[in-house]
C-alpha cells in the first residue's frame, strides 16, 4: 500500500509540474509582468497566484462543483464574466509599458487580483476539476486528501510559476526597444485571447 500511495503521489506531482509549467492565461500574464515590471513588482502576482489556486482545489474538491450541478446558469455566468475579464486583462496587457516609463499608475495585478483571477481562469477550473476527480477517492480521507493536493500544488506548482517571471524578467534586456516591447506584449495579449477558445467553443458549436 505504502509503494501505491508513493506512485500515486508521484503520479500527482508530474500532473503538477506538467500543468503548471505549460503555457496558460496565468504563465502567460507572469512572463509579460516580468518583461514589464520586473520581479520584484511582480511578487505579489506571483504569490495571488500559488495560494488561489490551491484554495481553489480546496473549494472544488469541497463541494463547489456540487453549486454549479444546482444551478447550471451560474456556470455560464462565470463563463460570461471570466472571459470579459480575460479580455480587459489582454488589453492592458497589450498597452502596457515599462514601469519607469508609464507612470505611477503602472502596475502588474495585485495578490487579491490574482487569486480572485483563478476563479475565472478556463485552465484553472480544468486543472482543478481534473486533479481532484483523478487523484482522490471517496473514504474517510477524503477531505485530507484533497488538501493534500492543494499542497503538492503550492509546493511543485510555485516553483513552474516562477520560472515564467525570471524568464520574463531577463527578457527584459532584450526587449529594451520599444518597438519590441510593444511587439511582444501584442503577442501576449493575443496568446490570453487565444485562452478563451475552450471556453467559446461552448457556444460556437452548433
Amino acid at each position: 500500500m505504502g509503494t501505491g500511495l508513493g506512485l500515486e503521489y508521484l503520479s500527482l506531482i508530474l500532473f503538477t509540474v506538467s500543468t503548471c509549467i505549460t503555457p496558460g492565461p496565468n504563465n502567460t500574464m507572469l512572463l509579460a509582468s516580468g518583461v514589464n515590471y520586473g520581479v520584484r513588482s511582480s511578487m505579489p502576482l506571483l504569490v495571488g497566484i500559488n495560494i488561489g489556486f490551491p484554495l481553489m482545489v480546496v473549494a472544488v474538491g469541497l463541494g463547489i462543483g456540487g453549486i454549479f450541478q444546482t444551478w447550471p446558469v451560474l456556470h455560464d455566468v462565470l463563463r460570461i464574466v471570466g472571459s470579459a475579464y480575460l479580455l480587459w486583462l489582454a488589453w492592458r496587457i497589450a498597452t502596457a509599458g515599462r514601469s519607469k516609463d508609464a507612470g505611477a499608475n503602472a502596475r502588474p495585478l495585485t495578490f487579491m487580483q490574482a487569486a480572485l483571477f483563478q476563479l475565472v481562469n478556463p485552465k484553472a477550473w480544468i486543472m482543478a476539476v481534473g486533479a481532484v476527480s483523478v487523484y482522490s477517492i471517496a473514504s474517510d480521507t477524503y477531505a485530507m486528501q484533497v488538501f493534500a493536493i492543494a499542497l503538492i500544488f503550492f509546493l511543485f506548482g510555485t516553483p513552474c510559476s516562477a520560472v515564467w517571471l525570471l524568464g520574463g524578467s531577463a527578457m527584459r534586456r532584450v526587449l529594451g526597444d520599444p518597438r519590441w516591447l510593444r511587439a511582444f506584449n501584442v503577442a501576449m495579449a493575443a496568446l490570453l485571447v487565444a485562452s478563451l477558445w475552450p471556453v467559446l467553443s461552448i457556444y460556437l458549436t452548433p
